[in-house]
């Protein structure tokens, strides 16, 4: 299994608009970060999790020319803004909970219904429930909950490989559905606390309960710090990614 880190940044991506302070400044590339997503690969099955609104940016970067299904964490726009961009990929089947598709129907209305103009990206709309595992052609998919503050998400399992971003808090249970794990993906927002993501330090305590063999922290600030300083500073088996990255399960 591979993973491909499309975009490793939080919703304003980094540089931030406007800013000059050192990450936002830096020649470094691995401080350039879109949006938070990632594409997983085993055999001839793709799966993309999440498509945010620098997908198009992405999918030309990495030479993406199909997906067999998007799976969506949440409905944040920074996560779902750039579904009109899959048009290229073919029919698109979507995996979310009932909330995350009736708000991608509310925000794209012209991509459903029967009077669909010619053109628009064609999706198929899946319901998914945490703790009941789906199938995607060869690949089992269990949906694992975790809260954005007070905004019930999804993280994903397929096989020893979890990918989970925008969390705050984990139950006991979410935490036990992830046992075993060859890699976890998790977000490390910034160093401070923040009252709907994961701190640093946060990331890491969590890390260390999870107990995976490898660990990757995505959805980074640009106040966070620099990738090559912050890097230093993270245990032997917890990595900072990047976008870019791709890592051999």
């Amino acid at each position: 299994m591979k993973i491909r880190f499309l975009g490793t940044g939080t919703s304003t991506g980094i540089p931030y608009i406007g800013c000059h302070c050192t990450v936002c400044q830096s020649d470094d590339s691995r401080d350039k970060r879109l949006r938070t997503s990632a594409l997983i690969e085993e055999g001839d099955t793709r799966l993309l999790i999440d498509c945010g609104p620098d997908f198009r940016q992405q999918a030309l970067r990495e030479d993406i020319t199909h997906i067999d299904a998007l799976l969506c964490t949440h409905e944040h726009y920074d996560h779902i803004g750039g579904l009109d961009d899959i048009r290229p990929l073919g029919d698109c089947h979507i995996y979310a909970e009932e909330r995350v598709l009736a708000s991608i129907k509310r925000c794209m209305p012209y991509c459903f219904g029967t009077n669909r103009y010619p053109g628009v990206p064609t999706m198929e709309l899946h319901p998914v429930l945490p703790g009941k595992v789906f199938q995607v052609k060869n690949l089992n998919i269990l949906p694992i909950r975790a809260m954005h503050a007070q905004l019930p998400i999804l993280g994903y399992r397929i096989k020893n490989v979890a990918y989970l971003t925008d969390v705050k808090t984990l139950s006991e249970n979410s935490i036990q559905q992830l046992a075993d794990l060859d890699v976890l993906v998790i977000n490390a927002l910034r160093q401070t606390p923040h009252p709907s993501h994961l701190s640093l330090s946060e990331a890491c305590e969590l890390a260390v309960r999870i107990n995976a063999k490898q660990t990757y922290f995505t959805h980074f600030t640009h106040s966070l710090g620099l990738h090559r300083v912050v890097s230093e500073t993270l245990p032997e088996n917890i990595h900072m990614a990047y976008d870019g990255l791709a890592i051999e399960v």
